[in-house]
């Protein structure tokens, strides 16, 4: 699958990046189409997507006209585009910064699926273009890459002079799924691999590739950490998350979502490497402790290239030395005892805490500061809790705002969701 990329120049970024939101911008040139909206078409804006940024301090919502940013703590929009025919069914932010990529979506978007737009907010313009044969199924950005996903292919670009430097191909991969380390010396990135169930793992600064075979079923949804290191998945029975060592492939834990049959919406791995989070289409969003720990100062470590290395000897056994010694556990089956007597099902560890949200829409869940959890639904909501990092249970909300009308509502209690 060919692409094309027009640039009228590179793309420039400098040491301390410009945040969005941070000075007035100019208008948008042409390119983006008009901004004049009336009140009536702004009553009937719908949202296309959500999508955090790197560091889940802000999210970016592409709506039938145009995207909008949001600032997480506090939760308060930093500005819009609301463009009169100019739908974007992905957005893509960097950081904080001025540089978004942008992908049409919506019924009347006068921007086609098939481009990635490189949006400058300072200038108030485009500045660099992809066009492909097929649609574009998502994009990821770090500071010095774009990677752009179709269903059968990924493409990886340099951000700074938009040149290609590495093409792979996936098995079909409809959802987009592809994520990126983001620490300053690690370059990692996974995809999905060329068999089902599998995951290709990317470390680019060290020119190696894993692939890592981490499902019997189609893998649905997964995540890494921050220095790209673990990897968190799940397959389309979603009932339970395994967590891998991205180096060599071991497997270094599983927790149980359900029994049932559930579709995951989104992975999340808290900046600390204790917690994970997903979100599915149960309605409940869980949180689950991981067991794994990242090396302190006094252990051996990989070469300084690739950041903190995991406490690992490639080795099954070596699994107890990872045992993390955080008070919180995740709770497990009375009849645990009886492993590798009974089915796995009752040796499973299940969630440590849980947040019950109405069955109504996709939502979306992050990890913010002091032990919360901020999760984005697709109808426009916004919520934020806290959970108990000793005894678990039951989450309790903080927050509730209707973002995409701008309307902020009185928070409804746990009892109220739950019912």
């Amino acid at each position: 699958m060919s692409s094309a990329v027009s640039t009228s120049r590179g793309i420039h970024l400098p040491s301390n990046f410009g945040s969005l939101g941070s000075q007035n911008p100019q208008t948008p040139s042409t390119s983006l189409g008009q901004l004049e909206m009336d009140p009536h078409e702004a009553e009937e804006i719908e949202l296309l997507s959500v999508s955090w940024n790197q560091d889940y301090g802000c999210f970016a919502a592409g709506t039938s006209h145009g995207f909008r940013i949001y600032n997480c703590e506090p939760f308060k929009e930093t500005f819009r585009r609301d463009l009169k025919s100019g739908g974007f069914g992905i957005v893509e932010m960097l950081f904080r910064c001025n540089i978004l990529a942008l992908v049409g979506g919506g019924a009347n978007s006068q921007y086609p699926p098939n481009k990635v737009l490189i949006w400058d907010d300072h200038q108030g313009r485009c500045i660099g273009e992809f066009a492909f044969r097929s649609d574009v199924r998502g994009v990821r950005l770090r500071r010095d890459r774009i990677v752009v996903v179709l269903e059968h292919k990924i493409y990886v670009y340099n951000l700074t002079d938009l040149k290609l430097l590495h093409q792979i191909e996936t098995l079909a991969n409809p959802k987009g799924l592809c994520c990126l380390s983001h620490h300053s010396s690690t370059s990692v990135l996974a995809c999905p691999g060329l068999h089902q169930g599998q995951v290709r793992v990317e470390h680019f600064g060290l020119k190696m590739t894993k692939f890592i075979n981490a499902h019997d079923s189609h893998i649905s949804c997964f995540s890494l950490t921050l220095d790209g290191f673990l990897l968190a998945t799940t397959s389309v029975k979603g009932t339970l998350v395994r967590i891998f060592n991205t180096m060599d492939g071991t497997r270094l834990q599983e927790v149980r979502r359900g029994a049932d049959r559930a579709e995951i919406y989104s992975i999340a791995l808290s900046p600390n490497v204790q917690w994970l989070a997903i979100s599915s289409d149960k309605g409940t969003v869980h949180i689950f402790n991981l067991r794994v720990r990242v090396v302190g100062e006094d252990a051996p470590i990989l070469p300084s290239s690739q950041g903190p290395a995991l406490l690992h000897q490639n080795s099954a056994t070596s699994l107890d030395a990872l045992i993390s010694p955080n008070t919180g556990a995740n709770p497990s089956s009375s009849l645990s005892f009886m492993k590798g007597v009974l089915p796995k099902y009752f040796s499973s560890e299940w969630s440590f805490a849980q947040f019950r949200l109405p069955e109504v829409t996709r939502y979306f869940a992050a990890f913010g500061s002091e032990n919360t959890v901020m999760i984005v639904g697709m109808d426009g909501s916004f919520y934020r809790c806290s959970f108990d990092p000793l005894l678990g249970g039951q989450m309790t909300q903080q927050e509730y705002v209707r973002f995409l009308k701008s309307e902020s509502h009185q928070p409804r209690s746990a009892s109220q969701l739950a019912s």
